[in-house]
């Protein structure tokens, strides 16, 4: 902050040192002027100015704002110097707005000015936030996503459009943004790495070698806090991985993670897409991919995971690719917009197409042919510009594969409730049918609408309530939690999804199991239920009727006359 604002005070007074020269000039000539020249008062007597009231009188005259003749009448002499005074100052003041208006304007100034600006925004930050860098395609979904959900993002990008465009977003919450390399360790700083606020670092720029930088920089300035790392080579991910990056988000290998996924466990996608959207948001409707053979156009990094985990699920891939070089052995060498190299690759006898060109019109291009070719096929093609969201769903595909979108998927659990991360990591790894059946319990309890997922822990700050009975050896099962305070005998619209006990994982917790200090649980529910349940989590009075049913009076004198009450029927 301090090295910012001197920065911004230098360029000033070097800017200004001409006209400040001038307006000290001008100011005492003048003031010399009016000290020198005599002037008679009422009396006939001589009289002259010191320079604390020559000093004011230029002082008001020299801004033009009016004056007297004080505290004489003037001379012929002196109105002659003042007249000429009053240009002096007029254009001396002139020429130094004018050199204000020019530094205004100047790229150098308005930076270090615009970066104190952020580095006081920053240091304003009163709740816990996370540095965002890089404010692409995948940052855009992302810090809209965590403002929803009132996290506080503080960004950096090296763009000044993406910059521009944040700050005219209506997102409810007043993000610091600026514009700079975060690669950069200073920006880094600024941006409150080293605050103890912050707490954790996400690098989704485009560039490898940048994220790997914000990475490394994050662990060796502040190794405790979280860091988060978007990559797409393998150089890049055993560096982060050297670096001991907590999470390293393979963008194209998620690709096609999810389109495998889409056809073994096709449910476990749709839990994905579920718990993270924000509540109350329609359901996504199942995506069923049919297994059989598929054309691969574009064998970059998206198209190669996705015919290697196409391929794993069992599926036989013909590959299209433009250059030659790049295309595997067996592969189709053209442009997979033309229908040559398409009924070459056998589109006509194909169950399915994916296509991942360097463009979104060259991969709807290849779409729109192949459809024509093969009106049957399954459509699969990757979006890579929010802003041709339209046109992809005027196409009617089956399935919109969007790179930030999926990433975001990844990251967001992470950041809100790492507890569902993790369930979301056991359910990729369970079976289709477990995962159907979580399905169901949730599509039956929200009615058609999206739900509410979060997680707490057993501890005096977030479940107070809970805690203190479970330390004085009373039993609190999940099952109290999920019933209403008001009416004990009315189940709450919720699903406990995972238990977490030191190292061990619960999924879908026995509803009859007794809580213990330090566990963590993950719920999703019908929105507006979490709301209900913190009241039993935290409120006594609630817990004690939800698990025995009796209910405890309010206020101090009606607890000591119901405990009398009771010694005397024990008695």
């Amino acid at each position: 902050m301090e090295k910012a604002l001197y920065k911004v005070i230098f360029l000033f007074l070097r800017r200004m040192r001409a006209p400040l020269i001038v307006l000290i000039g001008a100011y005492s000539i003048s003031v010399i002027g009016l000290v020198l020249i005599p002037g008679v008062d009422e009396s006939g007597q001589p009289w002259r100015f010191d320079f604390l009231h020559a000093f004011y009188f230029v002082s008001f005259m020299g801004s033009t704002i009016g004056f007297g003749e004080i505290p004489h009448e003037f001379t012929p002499g002196q109105r002659l110097w003042v007249s000429a005074c009053i240009w002096l100052t007029v254009i001396a003041w002139i020429y130094a707005i004018g050199r204000i208006l020019t530094l205004l304007q100047d790229p150098a100034f308005t930076r270090a000015a615009t970066e104190t600006r952020f580095i006081r925004s920053v240091r304003k930050i009163s709740q816990p936030f996370t540095i965002v860098c890089g404010y692409g395609e995948t940052g855009y979904l992302l810090v809209r996503a965590m403002a929803y959900r009132n996290l506080q993002p503080v960004v950096l990008d090296l763009d000044q459009e993406n910059i521009d465009s944040l700050q005219l977003e209506n997102l409810g919450m007043d993000i610091p943004a600026f514009c700079a390399d975060a690669s950069i360790t200073r920006h880094l700083v600024e941006a409150g790495l080293r605050n103890p606020l912050c707490r954790s670092v996400v690098a989704i720029t485009d560039s490898d070698p940048v994220n790997v930088k914000i990475a490394v920089t994050a662990k060796l300035l502040r190794p405790e806090i979280p860091v988060i790392a978007r990559a797409g080579i393998q150089e890049s991910i055993d560096n982060l991985d050297s670096f001991n990056t907590d999470h390293i988000i393979n963008a194209y290998e998620v690709f096609g993670e999810h389109l495998a996924m889409t056809q073994r466990t096709p449910s476990v996608h749709l839990l994905h897409a579920w718990l993270i959207s924000l509540p109350n948001r329609t359901l996504h409707l199942p995506v069923t991919p049919p297994h059989g053979t598929w054309v691969v156009v574009g064998y970059g990094r998206f198209g190669s995971s996705c015919a290697r985990h196409l391929e794993a699920e069992g599926n036989t891939v013909r590959v299209i690719e433009r250059k030659e070089e790049k295309a595997p052995e067996g592969a189709v060498v053209g442009r997979g917009t033309e229908a040559g190299p398409l009924i070459d690759a056998g589109v006509r006898d194909a169950v399915g197409i994916v296509s991942g060109t360097d463009t979104d019109t060259n991969t709807l291009s290849a779409i729109m042919t192949a459809r024509e070719l093969n009106p049957e096929l399954y459509l699969v093609a990757r979006q890579d510009r929010r802003a041709d969201s339209e046109i992809f769903e005027a196409a009617n595909l089956d399935l919109v594969m969007e790179p930030s979108r999926i990433i975001v998927w990844r990251i967001l659990p992470l950041l809100t409730t790492p507890l569902l991360s993790r369930f979301l990591r056991l359910m990729r790894a369970g079976s289709e049918e477990f995962a159907h059946e979580i399905r169901q319990h949730i599509e039956a309890m929200c009615n058609g609408v999206t739900p509410e997922t979060w997680s707490f822990e057993i501890a005096p700050d977030r479940a107070a309530a809970v805690y203190t009975a479970v330390d004085r050896g009373e039993e609190v099962r999940i099952s109290h939690l999920q019933h209403a305070p008001s009416n004990r005998d009315k189940p709450l619209p919720c699903i406990a999804l995972l238990l977490n006990r030191g190292d061990k994982n619960y999924l879908m917790p026995d509803p009859d199991m007794p809580l213990e200090r330090g566990d963590r649980i993950l719920f999703t529910a019908r929105a507006g239920t979490r709301a209900v349940m913190d009241w039993a989590l935290n409120n006594p009075k609630a817990l004690e009727y939800i698990v025995t049913g009796n209910e405890l009076p309010d206020g101090t004198i009606w607890r000591w006359l119901a405990q009398q009450k009771t010694r005397e029927n024990t008695a």
